[in-house]
């Protein structure tokens, strides 16, 4: 069984061990001049933007069912492959894919642990060579309890069993930069930046420490947890971390591009 956080090198040995053909699908969440200039063989290639809506003021929804189908097919979608995913920021496009899939109900996922930072500080092997694909007849579903609307949050905020966790930079967090029409926090909310997230002295992985850090920042177990961001990009990461640490999280993809431009919405605002 292929845990949830594969090594660069496990994850070596089992394509180097694959049989030709359909048992994994390795998702390439970089830049795309990183992909055309190299990659893991065999990776097919989304383009972040191809996750979400990008209609104004929530740009980083979760896209109509009919797009994502076409970006499932192109890739050559199975229900039945084992999907792996990695980018080249330390985790939050690939967890951004890993929530999608989520979403439409797959089954088998998982994080190369640094993505294409770690596999070539490995030193293991790249192409930019793009991957051929044969698209797939897809049909999807939309599981909605991963998902937070803005109603949810909003209902949130007098239910003690609920936290929030806000992914941003503390200055977001503060209030200090905006962007959106206003700026601060949702009452309430805890502020664990994704980027304290990664190791930086190895090839940003995922930090070992990182169970007692969530711990420490209050999250608790037994309570249920919607993360956010600007655009639930970089939530992507922290989503990913509640799943690894099996707590109760689903992310708001609305995120503060949409709660900080609903003039109706609550909101701290320490900077004001």
């Amino acid at each position: 069984m292929i845990p949830l956080v594969i090594e660069p090198n496990a994850l070596a040995e089992l394509l180097d061990d694959a049989p030709e053909g359909t048992e994994y699908l390795i998702v390439d969440l970089c830049r795309d001049e990183n992909y055309q200039r190299h990659h893991i063989p065999g990776a097919v290639h989304i383009s972040p933007s191809e996750l979400v809506s990008g209609a104004q003021p929530a740009v980083g929804k979760l896209p109509p069912i009919d797009r994502l189908e076409n970006l499932f097919s192109r890739i050559g979608y199975d229900p039945a492959k084992h999907i792996i995913a990695y980018d080249d920021e330390g985790g939050g496009w690939a967890g951004r894919f890993i929530w999608t899939l989520d979403v439409v109900g797959h089954k088998k996922s998982s994080y190369l642990n640094g993505g294409l930072i770690a596999w070539t500080d490995d030193q293991l092997p790249l192409t930019a060579s793009a991957t051929e694909t044969k698209e797939t007849s897809v049909s999807l579903t939309i599981h909605p309890e991963f998902i937070a609307e803005k109603e949810e949050v909003l209902a949130s905020l007098n239910d003690a069993n609920t936290q929030i966790w806000d992914a941003r930079s503390p200055e977001e967090y503060m209030g200090e930069k905006v962007f959106a029409a206003r700026g601060g926090h949702i009452p309430g909310a805890i502020n664990f930046d994704w980027i304290e997230l990664m190791d930086r002295q190895k090839g940003l992985r995922l930090r070992q420490d990182i169970a007692n850090l969530v711990s420490a920042k209050g999250f608790e177990s037994s309570s249920k947890i919607i993360t956010h961001c600007q655009t639930h990009h970089r939530s992507g990461l922290t989503y990913l971390v509640g799943k690894i640490l099996d707590l109760n999280i689903k992310a708001y993809h609305g995120s503060w591009a949409e709660w900080g431009n609903d003039s109706d919405t609550p909101i701290d605002n320490p900077a004001a």
